[in-house]
């Protein structure tokens, strides 16, 4: 073992020190970015809120033909919430709700 100093990244977070406040902070900036990267997100509008809470899915959405099923079968829902899920639980919160709403 040795000594590699103070620790800048782990698990794909950054860590940000501010010894003046006594402050530690963690960002996933760079894997947020690698995650819009891999689903062709790079275009999307960003948001103060991720999803509003009187959102409903409803059964109207979803496919109905063959087409539209066989075309949803190439969209890779479960990466992308699993995707999200690692961000939220190690960095965002705030995004809870929204793949918990993804999820159902």
């Amino acid at each position: 073992m040795k000594d590699l100093g103070v620790a800048k990244k782990i698990l794909g977070m950054e860590i940000h020190k501010d010894r003046r406040v006594g402050k530690l902070y963690l960002s996933q900036s760079k894997y947020i970015e690698k995650v819009f990267d891999r689903f062709n997100m790079n275009n999307c509008k960003p948001i103060t809120t991720p999803l509003a809470a009187h959102l409903k899915l409803l059964a109207k959405s979803y496919p109905t033909s063959e087409v539209e099923i066989e075309n949803m079968s190439y969209v890779p829902y479960s990466s992308v919430v699993g995707s999200l899920m690692y961000v939220m639980v190690c960095t965002r919160p705030s995004l809870t709700y929204a793949v918990s709403m993804m999820t159902r």
